[in-house]
Formats: C-alpha cells, sequence, structure tokens
C-alpha cells in the first residue's frame, strides 16, 4: 500500500487529474478489470456511460469549487458546514470525481481526510496538496478494493494514521454498460465485486474499529438507478440496490455500537465532455429537474458531511436522495 502525505508531512507531491476505478481481481473475484467507465446515474430510461471519478467540468456545470471557495451559487456566501474538526474521514476512490468533492467538502468542514485511490496517484497526490495549502490534514493510500484484504489493510492504515476513524464513505465503484441479453457472470462480476462486495468489507472493517472507540458514522454512495434502472445498466442497477440495501441492514446491526450507516443516491452528476457526448441526455436532465442543472460532486459532498455529522445523530438506515428532484417527476 503506497503512503501518500500531506505538505504538513514528510513525502508530499503531486498534480491534478486521473480517474479513480476499482479493480475485480481478487477473493471477491475471478475475472480481469471492468471494462466500464465508474460513474452516477444517467437520466432515467438513458443509459451514457458518466464517469464518477472525472472533475467537474465549468461548462457542464458553472463552475468547481475548492476545499473552501464553494458557493450557493444565489448570493455568493459560501453554505456553512457542520464542524468536523477532530473527526477523521477515509473516502476511498477520491482521486477525481464525486469522491474528491466529498473529500473537498469534509476538509472544509474541519475534518482529516484520508484519500484512497487504486490507479489515480497523481490526483490523490494532488488533493492531498490542495487539502494541505488549506490548512487541514489529509493522507493519500492506495488498495485494490476488489481484494477483501485490501479493504482491510486500507481501514486500518487509516484509523492508524491519527489513532482513530470516525467516518467512512463508501465511493468507490465502476459502471459499465452493456446488454443483460449478452452478459456473462464474469460481467456481471466484475460490477459486483468492486461496487457490492468492497462496500461490506470496508464497512465491517471500519465498524470493528468504530466499536471500539463509541462509535461513527458510515455511508455508501449508491445511485437512483436503485430504484429507478436504465437500459444497458442492469448490472449497476443491481449493485446500487444492494448497496442500499446493505446500509439498512448494518444500520440494524450496527446501531447498538453507536455506529449509522446511510446511503447517498446521486443522479447525474456532471463531468468533463458530458454535454458534448450526451447532448440530448443533458437537455433532458436540465429539463427534468425542478433546478434546473446537472449535479456537482460538491453536492454529494455536502449530504455526506452533513451524515457524517451531529446534526444527523438519529438519522441512520436512510438513503438520501441528491439528484436536482428529478425522482419528483411523475413516469407517466
Amino acid at each position: 500500500m503506497t503512503v501518500v502525505r500531506t505538505p504538513l508531512e514528510p513525502n508530499a507531491g503531486g498534480a491534478v487529474g486521473t480517474s479513480e476505478r476499482a479493480g475485480a481481481q481478487g477473493r471477491f473475484g475471478r475475472t480481469g478489470p471492468p471494462t466500464g467507465p465508474s460513474g452516477t446515474a444517467p437520466v432515467h430510461g438513458a443509459a451514457a456511460p458518466v464517469d464518477r471519478a472525472a472533475p467537474t467540468d465549468r461548462a457542464d456545470t458553472g463552475d468547481r469549487a475548492g476545499p473552501a471557495d464553494r458557493t450557493d451559487r444565489t448570493d455568493g456566501t459560501a453554505p456553512a458546514l457542520p464542524d468536523l474538526t477532530g473527526h477523521v474521514v477515509l473516502v476511498t476512490g477520491a482521486s477525481g470525481g464525486i469522491g474528491r468533492g466529498i473529500a473537498v467538502r469534509f476538509a472544509a468542514a474541519g475534518a482529516e481526510v484520508v484519500v484512497h485511490y487504486r490507479t489515480g496517484s497523481e490526483a490523490a497526490r494532488a488533493l492531498v496538496d490542495e487539502i494541505g495549502r488549506s490548512g487541514r490534514n489529509a493522507l493519500a493510500l492506495r488498495a485494490d478494493l476488489a481484494v477483501e484484504e485490501e479493504c482491510h489493510r486500507l481501514v486500518a492504515e487509516a484509523a492508524g494514521w491519527r489513532g482513530r476513524l470516525t467516518a467512512l464513505v463508501n465511493n468507490a465503484g465502476v459502471q459499465p454498460t452493456q446488454e443483460l441479453a449478452g452478459m456473462s457472470l464474469a460481467d456481471w462480476r466484475a460490477v459486483a465485486d468492486p461496487d457490492v462486495h468492497s462496500v461490506f468489507a470496508c464497512t465491517q472493517a471500519a465498524a470493528a474499529v468504530m466499536r471500539g472507540s463509541g462509535g461513527g458514522s458510515v455511508t455508501h454512495i449508491a445511485s437512483i438507478e436503485a430504484d429507478r434502472p436504465a437500459p444497458r445498466h442492469a448490472h449497476y442497477c443491481a449493485a446500487k440496490a444492494a448497496v442500499v440495501m446493505h446500509a439498512r441492514s448494518a444500520a440494524l446491526e450496527y446501531g447498538p455500537y453507536g455506529i449509522r450507516v446511510n446511503s447517498v443516491s446521486p443522479g447525474l452528476i456532471a463531468r468533463p465532455g458530458l454535454a458534448d457526448d450526451w447532448p440530448e441526455g443533458v437537455r433532458r436532465w436540465q429539463q427534468a429537474a425542478p433546478t434546473g442543472r446537472l449535479g456537482r460532486p460538491e453536492d454529494v459532498g455536502d449530504a455526506c458531511v452533513f451524515l457524517a455529522s451531529p446534526m444527523a445523530s438519529w438519522i441512520t438506515g436512510h438513503d438520501l436522495v441528491v439528484d436536482g428532484g428529478v425522482s419528483a417527476r411523475p413516469t407517466w
């Protein structure tokens, strides 16, 4: 496992930029790596690949926020975040896209952040650098979350960094597109391993740490496709439905130990070039969303910060939909 430290510690470094994907080789599966990009939910009824690990594109979203510069885009003021000073948070798949947005918002709330990556080492180092420049601490750790032992090692390293782990965000995942009729069991496992099995293993490992330190918070990144399937996404939709139900089941079993488990289901999150790659889908989303825009990684990050904060102390087993209101639209 590779360790990258902040400028406030030895061995800092990095530059911006690559996507994060979990592998599919190891104890959970015997297949090769997934063939598609990671992602969040496309518009209901359409199947466009969306790279959840890519950074936000100005052309698609209007701006890109850093650790301390996000505003609510109405009066120019930064939205208030719960104070998470003293918290240590592990975010999987955090080198780009939604994961990056989540890590950025936790740092803005005062938390110390462990940035997990598998292949995006330069982007992870850049994010650690950026968080360090904002006056917060961050640590980058590499792990292949399709391997159960790697999940446990990642959590142990994250908890050992500051002697505690108060929150886990299971964000890493993949989103290939493929017709169900031609899908093999190996294709199915290539999504189930990183999207579901890694959530199980990381949560189990984190809960063992949290039980011994008074509790904590676990948040899974699911998708609105957990209950609104899209063509060519059968494996992904089933995986995200499993993630939502895992959160509810884990909430029941870990609640007595002070551990809350929730999920966040994003809608369409912008990425660079999405409007060019899928203009018709983007237009439909913007027309369907009462808010009139695509989501930003930081929108998901804010939801995760809230769920990890004392403000959500009586919220567990809940799936928080972050889709700009699209799910409120009738489908008939």
